[in-house]
């Protein structure tokens, strides 16, 4: 289904015609109590937890190109526009069933092997009803089309599984977080291990359940962020450096200064005077750490503090350093429907791959992020460099030589 909407009023990607387009299409088109189609990825449901929605996003006919439909990365690397991800999803059906997170019912496993598979795979799905016209959308999962109650479902063929994720899911005694940083080592990225994360597929016999899709991508973004940290701990400090670029109206500003581990993240939506994710009603919304990590849930931050991070130590980990660490999200109004988090996730990779640059000391590196928060998106900085609690960390730190 490709949508263009029409728009008198902007010139940019107008999500409220989209809607509108998207519901006259569905209007238009004779959705089917059966469908035999690729099923790119599950989804599991998180309200009224542990008794939940579990099942897939299926398309309504067999593609070869169906991975694009769940691939956060590709559509990254490809630069898709937020109307190209939405005319992608707006076309996968949730077909669900109620369930119990530690349930033994058909649709527990049948999403199970979808999670786990190489690739999507192909399924017959039988509905109660015609799916009903609807497109439904947040800030941590990517959208998805129209829903309607499974009957019966089935997987038409052998599911291909990776042998080193059959290994861990076989291995009753590996702990997921185990388990996650074992793949992450071997090259899985994160799309899928949150994925197997979120049909219960890792960790010890007795503990296996399902996990929410919006839980286990924060869940898996943390636990991976984590492994990676404490290994970057052990490298030489870097030096002053910046990076700069974004993805689809989300800007990254990312600082590195000499010291042990920090991050702070301050996230700014550039045309409102409160940030709504704010607990104090600034135009910022911050959370941080130090060297021995958090205590508690980043909640003004959420879900983009440990997406953002995990991008952020994988960087330093290829640099062989370590940091502290200072990062600016800046939200404009281009970013007009939200697509997931991992939008977030990508746009600060799109920034720490950018040409980045090194400063001989502490304020020439401040100055030049002064000036390109003012210059681009008429910010004062200084107003939140006087709040930053890992610039006054970095201030206040001894180096060796100084003892």
């Amino acid at each position: 289904m490709i949508i263009r909407p029409s728009c008198t009023h902007t010139k940019d990607f107008c999500p409220i015609c989209f809607r509108k387009q998207v519901f006259m299409s569905y209007k238009k088109k004779q959705f089917k109590d059966y469908v035999f189609g690729s099923t790119p990825t599950p989804f599991i449901g998180r309200f009224n937890y542990p008794n939940i929605n579990v099942g897939v996003l299926n398309l309504d006919s067999h593609k070869e190109d169906a991975s694009i439909y769940d691939s956060p990365k590709e559509w990254a690397r490809k630069n898709f526009s937020i109307e190209q991800v939405a005319n992608l999803r707006v076309d996968l059906i949730n077909s669900r069933s109620k369930s119990n997170v530690k349930g033994s019912e058909k649709i527990n496993e049948l999403s199970r092997l979808v999670g786990l598979a190489k690739r999507p795979v192909d399924m017959e799905v039988q509905f109660k009803k015609k799916p009903s016209h609807g497109f439904n959308f947040d800030n941590y999962s990517s959208p998805s089309g129209p829903k309607a109650l499974i009957s019966r479902a089935s997987i038409t063929e052998n599911v291909p599984i990776d042998s080193r994720v059959e290994k861990v899911h076989s291995d009753t005694d590996l702990k997921a977080n185990d388990a996650l940083t074992y793949l992450q080592s071997r090259g899985f990225n994160e799309t899928f291990l949150s994925r197997a994360l979120s049909v219960g597929a890792f960790g010890k016999k007795l503990s296996r359940k399902l996990v929410p899709t919006r839980w286990s991508i924060t869940a898996s973004d943390d636990i991976l962020g984590k492994n990676l940290i404490g290994k970057i701990k052990d490298f030489k400090e870097s030096s002053f450096l910046s990076f700069f670029d974004g993805y689809l109206g989300n800007n990254y500003l990312v600082l590195f200064l000499p010291g042990v581990w920090s991050f702070e993240l301050f996230e700014i939506m550039v045309s409102k005077s409160v940030n709504p994710w704010s607990k104090n009603k600034l135009f910022y919304s911050t959370d941080y750490e130090f060297y021995n990590g958090r205590k508690s849930y980043a909640d003004e931050t959420i879900g983009g503090y440990y997406a953002s991070r995990l991008g952020i130590a994988e960087k330093l980990f290829s640099m062989k350093r370590q940091a502290s660490v200072l990062v600016f999200r800046f939200i404009t109004d281009n970013y007009s429907m939200p697509l997931g988090v991992w939008v977030v996730r990508e746009a600060c990779r799109k920034s720490l791959n950018s040409e980045g640059f090194e400063f001989s000391d502490h304020e020439l590196l401040l100055n030049y992020a002064r000036t390109l928060s003012k210059k681009k998106f008429n910010i004062d900085l200084d107003v939140i460099l006087s709040k930053s609690k890992v610039l006054k960390e970095t201030k206040s730190q001894k180096k060796l030589f100084e003892f």
